[in-house]
Formats: C-alpha cells, sequence, structure tokens
C-alpha cells in the first residue's frame, strides 16, 4: 500500500505512543479493562464454508507471496484485491490469470480504496498485508463489514487499538487473526507435539527471539517493507517486532489458554547500528541520515505470567549477526533449543543432560506433528519460509471450511503484539514493570489448551 509521508506518519506514530501510555496503564499500573461489548471469541466456530471466497489488501511483497500461495490450495476463490501501488496490484492479478484462474475485481486510487472493496457480499475472508499503522483500522473496518480478518504481524501498534480489534471481535462474533506463521514451522509444531506429550517436564521458561539483520532495507525508500519500517527505528525504543519467537512459546506455555501474561519489564542496548550504516551507506544530506534512531540495537524483554513462568523476548534487526528466533522451552525434565536445533533431558535420552543432544533424526521420526506428517511435504513444495506459510493458510481454510476453531484467535495476536508498546514504556522508565492487559477478560482460566490436530 501507498505510504504516509513523512508528517504523516510523525502524526501517527505520536498519536500511537500516547495512545500507548493513556490506555495501557492507570497511575496504579494496573491495566484498563473496557467493558465487554459482545462474547467471547474464545473457540469461536463459524458456519461451514463450501468455498472460502477471499479479498487481498496489500500485495506488494509479503501479500504477494500469500496471492500465491492460496491460489494452490483447494476450496478457496480470490475474489478481489486492493492495493494503491498499480504495478504490484497487476502483477498478483496477472499470475492468477496465467494460472487459469478468474481475474480478481481490483481496487485502488487512494489509501481507503479498500473499504470500497470491502461493501462486497461476495467475499468472506480478508487477507491484510500491509504497512502496520494500517493493520487495526483494515481489521476493524473488515470485521465491522461482515467478514474475517487475517492480518499480518503484528496486529496493532497501541494498546488502545488491540482492545478496539478485541471489542470488534467480540462484537461482531467475527474471527480476526494475526496471521503468525512461525507457528507452523516443523520445528516449532514438533516442540509442541513433545510439550503435550509431557517431554520436559513442568514448564518453567521459554526463550524467544527475532534476530534477522535488516539494516539493508533502508535503502528501500521508494517502496517496499524498509520504505515505512526504518522510520520506526526512529520512534520507538523498545521490541518492535516481537511475534515470531514470542508466538510458539506462548502455545507451548498456554498463554491464554490457562495461563496469562502478567507482567513484564524491558531494556535496549545503545542504538549505534542504523546511524553509522546511514552514514556508510548514503550521502550526508539523505533522509537516512536525518533521522534520529532511538531503538536500541538489542532490546531484551521479560515477561512473567501469571502461574510464574518466564519469557525472555529479544529483538535486534540491526547488529551483524547470524539469524535467530531462539525458540527454547525449559521444563523440569529438560530443554529444547533451536538454532542451533538441540535438545538436553533428565529422563527420556540416552545421552546425559550435562550434553546437548543435536541428532534430531530420531526426535522428528517420533514426535514431528501429526499436522506435518500430513501436509509437510505439500507445504515445502508451495514454499513460503520453509512451508510455513503454505501450511497455516492450509489450516487457515481447512478450520474454515470444517467449522472449526482457528488455531490463533485474536486474544492471542493482542497478547502477542502489545509487548511492543508496552515494552517502549518500560525503557522509557528506567526499565520498571508494566502490567500486561488480560485481553481475554478472564476467560483465560477456563479456555482449553491448543491441541495436537492431526
Amino acid at each position: 500500500m501507498k505510504q504516509f509521508n513523512r508528517r504523516d506518519f510523525l502524526k501517527a506514530a505520536s498519536a500511537a505512543a500516547a495512545a500507548s501510555v493513556v490506555a495501557g496503564c492507570a497511575t496504579s499500573n494496573t491495566p484498563i479493562i473496557p467493558s465487554q461489548q459482545g462474547q467471547s471469541v474464545i473457540g469461536l466456530i463459524t458456519p461451514k464454508m463450501d468455498v472460502v471466497r477471499v479479498g487481498f489488501i496489500g500485495v506488494g511483497q509479503r501479500g504477494f507471496g500469500h496471492v500465491k500461495r492460496m491460489s494452490h490450495i483447494d476450496g478457496t476463490q480470490i475474489v478481489a484485491i486492493c492495493d494503491t501501488h498499480e504495478e504490484v496490484l497487476e502483477r498478483s492479478s496477472n499470475y492468477l490469470t496465467e494460472r487459469g484462474l478468474a481475474k480478481p475485481a481490483l481496487y485502488s486510487g487512494a489509501d481507503k480504496s479498500y473499504q470500497t472493496m470491502l461493501e462486497r457480499d461476495d467475499i468472506d475472508i480478508v487477507i491484510i498485508s500491509t504497512p502496520w499503522v494500517w493493520h487495526a483500522p483494515m481489521a476493524i473496518d473488515t470485521m465491522n463489514s461482515g467478514k474475517h480478518a487475517f492480518v499480518e504481524v503484528p496486529l496493532a501498534l497501541t494498546v488502545e487499538e488491540m482492545w478496539q480489534i478485541v471489542d470488534t471481535a467480540e462484537r461482531t462474533q467475527k474471527n480476526c487473526m494475526m496471521m503468525e506463521n512461525v507457528n507452523y514451522g516443523r520445528d516449532e509444531l514438533m516442540v509442541l507435539n513433545m510439550v503435550r506429550q509431557g517431554l520436559f517436564g513442568e514448564l518453567l521458561h521459554g526463550e524467544a527471539a527475532y534476530i534477522h539483520e535488516l539494516r539493508w532495507q533502508m535503502k528501500e525508500v521508494a517502496h517496499k517493507t524498509g520504505s515505512w519500517r526504518t522510520q520506526w527505528h526512529a520512534e520507538r525504543d523498545g521490541n518492535l517486532y516481537p511475534t515470531h519467537g514470542l508466538g510458539p512459546v506462548s502455545q507451548y506455555m498456554n498463554i491464554n489458554r490457562g495461563d496469562r501474561f502478567d507482567f513484564l519489564t524491558s531494556m535496549s542496548s545503545p542504538a549505534l547500528g542504523r546511524k553509522a550504516y546511514a552514514e556508510q551507506e548514503f550521502p550526508s544530506d539523505h533522509q537516512r541520515n536525518q533521522l534520529n534512531y532511538i531503538a536500541g540495537d538489542m532490546n531484551t524483554t521479560l515477561i512473567k505470567t501469571v502461574k510464574g513462568r518466564s519469557i525472555m523476548v529479544q529483538h535486534d534487526t540491526t547488529t551483524p549477526r547470524p539469524y535467530s528466533r531462539h525458540n527454547l522451552i525449559q521444563g523440569t525434565n529438560g530443554v529444547f533449543a533451536g538454532f542451533p536445533n538441540r535438545i538436553a533431558l533428565e529422563k527420556g535420552s540416552e545421552k546425559s543432560f550435562h550434553e546437548w543432544d543435536h541428532d534430531m533424526a530420531p526426535w522428528y521420526k517420533k514426535y514431528d506433528h501429526p499436522l506435518w506428517v500430513k501436509m509437510g511435504e505439500e507445504a515445502q513444495r508451495n514454499g513460503g519460509h520453509g512451508g510455513m506459510d503454505f501450511l497455516m493458510f492450509w489450516r487457515m481454510i481447512y478450520c474454515l471450511r470444517n467449522g472449526e476453531a482457528l488455531d490463533q484467535d485474536v486474544y492471542d495476536g493482542a497478547a502477542w503484539s502489545v509487548i511492543s508498546p508496552l515494552s517502549a514504556q518500560s525503557v522509557s522508565n528506567r526499565s520498571s514493570s508494566v502490567d500486561i492487559p488480560d485481553f481475554t477478560r478472564g476467560a483465560w482460566k477456563t479456555a482449553q489448551p491448543l491441541g495436537i490436530v492431526s
């Protein structure tokens, strides 16, 4: 989608930051829980759909991949696509027609052209893959139009926006799923299966991260992700992108389904890398050298759950180091850690827990998740981060067509995403602890843990 200009971006970001502080806590640091306007959507089941009719908002980079993968899933029909950038709009349309599929209706011309698309009555779900500032308003508009919303990460940017999305989902009884694709990775699914079978004993601690050197995106100035994402390094000092690592760990720990996030504390390293990169790669008068980069190169946030478990979440898209999502889960009987994959158990392993077992083949053979056993080969063939993207879409469509609850709901998206504004709040106040809202309004106490589906 076309980006805000600089003035619009700063205005939106400032308003977002203010809303986060106001809605995030009262004077006592106790989160405000708005009055419920509808019914809980935990375990929401909607009428079965013979064919899932799909609309897309935003097909520049991530969204174009979603169009391709969705077009390969039985029981779907891509009805309409919206993007303010004509070139990428036509690219998606041409891809579909070249595959022999019907040409979708195309919407463009203005930032809010998507609202015209939402007036259609032949769309069931909308896939939203736009800059972060658009996620909340587009998701809310989608649900209010009677359609299910599937939103790229993060779900929203402020505590206030999270509550608005939750309230809209409960009032409309529509799904609003943040599409956390990492939950559908082979390793993450296997570890979930291990956890459910009690391999690690009682869970104690988790570690998650998004460590991915992305300075090169600063060269995307007119279009693409870096054209808008770079700005956030000058607007928020906290964890800018918490959900990739946190999503799987949350599912291991049954967050919002028997446990929930209680409070967090956060601190950031100095912000040096972006400024140095800008000075190295751009002329002195370039816009990248006019920004004051405040987001610490490494942010570390610690979360405490109501049951007393601890989770470390890290964010670093600046420093030169190998990619990692961390993905560690520790229990009373042992630990799994990713990047690289390794396991150590007191009971249930031929090796001593004093040394890592790096040979994962026997563990895959015994604990591969049934979803991956069934669909893994097709998922890898259709691509998207090793197949996790395709498997996520396949599972979404399967649930909608068969009248089953989705694996992720609006409360998950809100809980995982709210770590970003709250981490910034903590960083700005000498790492003081900040309470995390209970978006389920207490329903987490009786909600059933995510099962191992076959």
